[in-house]
């Protein structure tokens, strides 16, 4: 074994784990930060970033051919595919590029960029070099799963990574999956003039969405891709010049064949801890190869923390970069264990950039019914508000969950334009002391904006809230 390089705290992953080396570096720790991959990790490199980049183009196209809706009839003449993709590369090699000479730049930060794997108790070897710290953090992500489809490997396919090398978009494509990544491609490859199917193994389109939202966003993508739920893919193959996608359907039984220039392949993230071995250091992981953690973020092995996609758990930079505040709090602030923050998932919010755009916050109504709260929900469309009608957005609309005992909101589902922008003003409802609509309630909102839809919801819980006085 080579000679052994020693530190204070050793990071596994480059997106939000380059946050915790960050501080560690500044508090004086002699740091490592080791990534076999790109600096930047999964969002910065072939995630949120990229896909954001291409989407937006994707969406401006479906606001003109829609624009007829008000009044305004405007023509396409020429979409740039090539010009896209290179803004595209260019803001995320940018970044990355920015990124580099940071953690260069930063005294006490060593960084390895080689595939590391754990071969005895905090002893990782990274290429030809072997490390060892008394605490590890491990944000080392996830990647693409690749289930076991007959053919699949051998026709070939696209998945969110090799997608961004596309230099013209397919004629036709079959994506396999209908989730986040599934809908945002469908969306994106659509608006460009592919002609996409979407065959999605569950019963509905974002299979944990609630089922009003999913029914919604299946109509609206229905007008641009043939969508099809309750398909599973059985083989792929080779047909010319072009790919065969057979599926059965679960209502009947029947074996179809869908036919496209390319797959994308958009069926689930898969743990990377078969490269890494946290095994081998006495890291726990659950069946599906995610690292087990407290909630405190530590794993089964003193000194060694886990955050981000490592952990299977909610699969987002924005909570990633909110667990590695967590932890760098309780290995660089908190003297001792009495001083560790948990970290707190009661106000996770996401968002879909399909068209429409989904977004949501907190439990879902079958979940409150699950746990057995009684509950208030109100929906409002976009079309209860003065915007709303002047936007012409029919489709849109918001529900809402409170705990009917309590008023403290459990959580909320936005399908429309802005869901995004809309749903974080709940989540910072849902962060004050009382999580409730006190502070929205004795608020002015903008007339006429398209926020006003979340005061018709508001207004119409508070209303269901009122008790009658006690005689």
């Amino acid at each position: 074994m080579n000679s052994m390089e020693r530190f204070d705290l050793i990071v596994i992953g480059s997106g939000a784990g380059a946050l915790v080396a960050a501080q560690a570096a500044r508090a004086g720790r002699r740091t490592a930060l080791v990534d076999q991959g790109p600096m930047g990790g999964t969002c910065l490199n072939n995630g949120c970033i990229p896909s954001k980049m291409l989407i937006h183009p994707a969406d401006m196209i479906r606001s003109i051919q829609e624009a007829g809706a008000v009044g305004v009839h405007a023509r396409i003449d020429k979409i740039d595919f090539p010009m896209i993709m290179r803004r595209m590369h260019q803001v995320v090699d940018e970044g990355r590029a920015h990124m580099e000479e940071t953690i260069s730049s930063r005294s006490n930060l060593t960084y390895y960029n080689e595939k590391a794997e754990f071969i005895e108790d905090y002893i990782l070897k990274v290429g030809s070099k072997t490390l060892t710290a008394p605490q590890f953090v491990i944000a080392s992500g996830s990647r693409s799963l690749v289930p076991p489809i007959p053919g699949l490997e051998e026709s070939g396919y696209l998945d969110n990574v090799s997608l961004l090398e596309l230099k013209e978009p397919p004629k036709s494509l079959i994506i396999i999956g209908g989730g986040y990544i599934g809908c945002e491609y469908g969306h994106f490859f659509s608006a460009m003039g592919t002609e996409v199917t979407i065959l999605g193994r569950g019963p509905r389109l974002l299979g944990n969405e609630d089922p009003e939202v999913s029914e919604r966003l299946h109509e609206s993508l229905s007008r641009y891709c043939r969508v099809l739920t309750g398909h599973e893919v059985l083989m792929v193959e080779r047909s010319g010049k072009g790919k065969v996608v057979s599926a059965r359907e679960a209502k009947d039984g029947q074996i179809k064949q869908f036919e496209g220039e390319e797959v994308l392949l958009a069926a689930g993230r898969r743990s990377n801890s078969d490269l890494l071995h946290p095994e081998g250091t006495g890291v726990e992981t659950d069946r599906g190869g995610w690292i087990k953690v407290d909630e405190y973020l530590r794993t089964s092995k003193e000194g060694i923390w886990a955050l981000g996609d490592a952990t299977g758990k909610h699969m987002f930079r924005h909570t990633a970069n909110y667990e590695a505040r967590t932890v760098a709090h309780n290995i660089l602030q908190a003297k001792d264990e009495s001083g560790w923050i948990a970290a707190d998932y009661h106000a996770v919010p996401y968002a879909v950039f399909s068209h429409p755009t989904v977004a949501g916050v907190g439990m879902k109504e079958e979940e409150a019914a699950a746990k057995g709260l009684k509950v208030l929900v109100e929906r409002a469309k976009y079309t209860d508000s003065a915007k709303g009608v002047a936007m012409a957005e029919e489709q849109g609309f918001v529900k809402m969950i409170l705990e009917e005992e309590t008023g403290k909101i459990l959580g909320a589902r936005i399908i429309g334009s802005s869901a995004p922008e809309l749903i974080q003003q709940v989540v910072y409802l849902m962060n004050t002391d009382r999580q409730d609509l006190a502070t929205a309630m004795s608020s002015q909102i903008i007339h006429p904006t398209i926020n006003e839809v979340l005061g018709r919801v508001f207004a119409r819980l508070e209303r269901s809230l009122v008790r009658e006085p006690l005689s």
